[in-house]
């Protein structure tokens, strides 16, 4: 087998506003991941609005019986989608020869509770399209072997982390896409962990909404899909009596016990009646304070009883959230943490870093190497995912 591989990872995560498409070249182990083609793919308005009508519709694992032949028509749209971009990246990039495709697919429904996680997208009909070696479908065996089958990038944010430079340890990656996850990472590779250092594990898991709600508000009270730069917030005013009962509330019933989470697990029914700023401002600073919340009880568990060491740690910011300037700077406010720096500072794009991560999993997942621990998603053992396919 090759030493190193050329990958091509396609994610389009719960915006359902398009594809992310990376290409990189890397050993899918500890070595170096180099980038090297990167492009976003936007869904056309029909396809966006036949998705995301289709989720709104969608709040049990019934639904998706009842609503099984709208499913597989839309997934054959976005599976031929999908091709179109395979090759198009192929053809910009000629020299370049793409040994697998990573497809993660468009999330349509999740609940670890049921170990249900639906993907729309035919990793067979793509193989057949693009003439590629195709991994897909990359949650259900982490779910089968006790897992929540999310989150899954841990194991690329580690291996990016570390091959860039920084002063302050450890550090946490939180990635603000629907939904925010973070990933906690030490100095020390897990092939190097003895009983004496066993605490300096990977740890992740999803720790609150993302993008979710702030998105559902403005797609259905204005003519936009989101809010750019946190602008229509930064005109409204936040209800206070409306924001204090709703983190009362949610902090009172807890978030979950879970690892993972899904859009569905959230809702925008509190803030219904306020204008469309008010409601965008009031939201806005809901989800900043349970991503905060979220995120210090994550490090606790993490570092405890070590809890200096958290006034110590760097941030990063990657994901879709961090364009959310509003959204970032009350983050900043309210974490005590050393630095909490967008990504993008040390020569990452923010913007593919999923893209890029379903691509080095793609490697792993072909050289039979775990993507999921138990540390990560509760997993009973180090988990290899993914289902390969070489249709053509």
């Amino acid at each position: 087998m090759k030493k190193n591989y050329t990958a091509l990872g396609l994610m389009s995560g719960t915006s359902m506003d398009g594809v992310d498409a990376s290409t990189v070249f890397s050993d899918g182990n500890t070595g170096i991941i180099t980038s090297i083609k990167n492009q976003y793919f936007e869904y056309d308005k029909d396809l966006y609005q036949k998705l995301t009508n289709l989720r709104d519709k969608i709040s049990n694992s019934k639904d998706l019986k009842n609503l099984f032949e709208d499913l597989n028509s839309i997934e054959k749209k976005i599976t031929l989608f999908h091709a179109k971009i395979v090759n198009e990246m192929i053809q910009s990039h000629p020299k370049f020869e793409i040994d697998i495709v990573g497809f993660h697919g468009q999330t349509i429904f999740h609940n670890a509770e049921e170990k249900i996680s639906v993907q729309l997208g035919d990793g067979k009909l793509l193989s057949q399209l693009t003439k590629k070696k195709v991994v897909y479908n990359f949650r259900q065996n982490d779910l089968k072997n006790g897992g929540q089958g999310a989150p899954l990038t841990p194991i690329f944010h580690q291996n990016l982390v570390r091959n860039i430079n920084l002063e302050w340890w450890p550090v946490v990656v939180l990635n603000i896409g629907g939904i925010s996850n973070a990933t906690s990472i030490s100095r020390v590779y897990p092939s190097d962990l003895t009983d004496d250092n066993k605490d300096n594990k990977l740890f992740a898991e999803d720790i609150g909404p993302g993008n979710c709600l702030i998105d559902e508000w403005i797609r259905k009270n204005s003519k936009y899909r989101y809010d750019k730069d946190g602008l229509i917030a930064k005109s409204g005013k936040v209800n206070e009596l409306i924001f204090n009962q709703a983190v009362e509330n949610f902090l009172y019933l807890g978030s979950t016990k879970n690892k993972s989470l899904d859009v569905k697990d959230f809702d925008i029914s509190f803030v219904r009646g306020l204008s469309l700023e008010d409601g965008a401002a009031t939201l806005t600073h809901f989800t900043a304070k349970l991503i905060g919340s979220g995120l210090i009880n994550f490090m606790l568990k993490c570092y405890a009883p070590k809890m200096e060491i958290l006034s110590n740690a760097t941030c990063l910011v990657c994901g879709g959230g961090r364009k959310n300037k509003l959204l970032i700077d009350i983050l900043k406010k309210n974490l005590n943490v050393k630095e909490l720096v967008l990504i993008d500072g040390y020569g990452i794009d923010g913007d593919f870093i999923e893209s890029q991560a379903f691509a080095y999993l793609a490697i792993r997942s072909y050289l039979s190497l775990p993507i999921s621990y138990p540390s990560t998603t509760d997993c009973k053992k180090p988990t290899i995912g993914g289902v390969i396919v070489e249709n053509f």
